[in-house]
C-alpha cells in the first residue's frame, strides 16, 4: 500500500500562486508514477500533470507554462501553480500508480478555489 498526504490548497484571488504538496510512504517500490488531478464540481476527473521516476512530465494543455510539477528526493511531488483562473477551481487529487498497471493510489484531495 501507498499512503498520500497532501498539502497546499486554499482560496486565492485570480492571478495569484499556491503550491500544492503531496508525501508518499509505504511501498514506494511499487509506484513509478505521481501526479496530480482535479475534480471541478459537475466535471469528470481530469489530468494536470504526471512525472515519471525518469522525470518524464506531462502537462495538460489548459495548464502548459502556468504549472509546474517537481519531485524532491523523498518522494514528495509538488504542484507550482502560478497565473491561476477561476477555471482552475476544483479539488486537486494527488496520484500515484505504477505505468500500465490498474491500481492507482490517490491522495484525500485538497480544495483550490479562485476567485475572480
Amino acid at each position: 500500500q501507498v499512503q498520500l498526504v497532501e498539502s497546499g490548497g486554499g482560496l486565492v484571488q485570480a492571478g495569484g500562486s499556491l503550491r500544492l504538496s503531496c508525501a508518499a510512504s509505504g511501498s514506494i517500490f511499487s509506484i513509478n508514477t505521481m501526479g496530480w488531478y482535479r475534480q471541478a464540481p459537475g466535471k469528470q476527473r481530469e489530468l494536470v500533470a504526471r512525472m515519471t521516476s525518469s522525470r518524464s512530465i506531462f502537462y495538460a494543455d489548459s495548464v502548459k507554462g502556468r504549472f509546474t510539477i517537481s519531485r524532491d528526493t523523498k518522494n514528495t511531488v509538488y504542484l507550482q501553480m502560478n497565473s491561476l483562473k477561476p477555471e482552475d477551481t476544483a479539488v486537486y487529487y494527488c496520484a500515484a500508480y505504477w505505468s500500465g498497471s490498474l491500481k492507482t493510489y490517490w491522495g484525500q484531495g485538497t480544495q483550490v478555489t479562485v476567485s475572480s
